[in-house]
């Protein structure tokens, strides 16, 4: 994943943390620990994926390289609204529904896909914190004691338990797996 379109971020070179904030923040320290001879690991805050940074050249050049793209102003006409077509295949029993809705087959579409994403805000919140927290541990502490077992506590649910398989790791390593469980 691209820096540019990173809100914040955390870098880890082995299991010590070095920075935490917003690309422009933690990327002077990276170019640094990279210097040094140190590996680095950026994740995305948001799902722990890994960040790539385009590290050539000097701190100011490669801070030059994370400024957002430039969007295009759009001249006169339909505003771009960010819809998207694709085909949906239903029964005629669903089709004759949907075309009695006020408002057509769109419309009633759109009002059912946000009532099932309110209704599954909690648990998917749950589901996305477990899976970013399970890539970060795997690409930082699949090396550290009590690994396999912090994997076995995060996926059955049990917080107290996955506390303290994660007591004795580092506290970068140990606070980031904790947060990323629960946003």
């Amino acid at each position: 994943m691209s820096a540019a379109t990173v809100q914040s971020c955390t870098a880890f070179a082995g299991h010590r943390m070095i920075a935490s904030g917003s690309p422009r923040e933690v990327v002077g320290a990276v170019k640094a620990a990279v210097e040094a001879g140190e590996s680095v690991l950026v994740f995305d805050d948001a799902d722990a994926r890994p960040v790539e940074f385009d590290l050539r050249g000097d701190l100011e050049a490669v801070m030059a390289r994370l400024a957002p793209p430039v969007e295009e102003k759009r001249g006169p006409g339909r505003p771009k609204l960010g819809v998207t077509a694709r085909e949906v295949t239903l029964l005629p029993r669903h089709w004759d529904w949907l075309a009695g809705q006020p408002g057509g087959a769109s419309v009633a579409l759109r009002k059912l896909v946000e009532g099932a994403l309110r209704e599954a805000e909690g648990p998917d919140r749950v589901r996305k914190g477990r899976e970013a927290a399970y890539r970060f541990m795997t690409s930082v502490a699949g090396d550290l004691p009590g690994y396999e077992e912090a994997t076995r506590r995060l996926f059955a649910g049990d917080a107290a338990g996955f506390e303290a398989a994660v007591a004795g790791w580092p506290e970068g390593v140990r606070r980031y797996s904790t947060e990323l469980v629960s946003p």
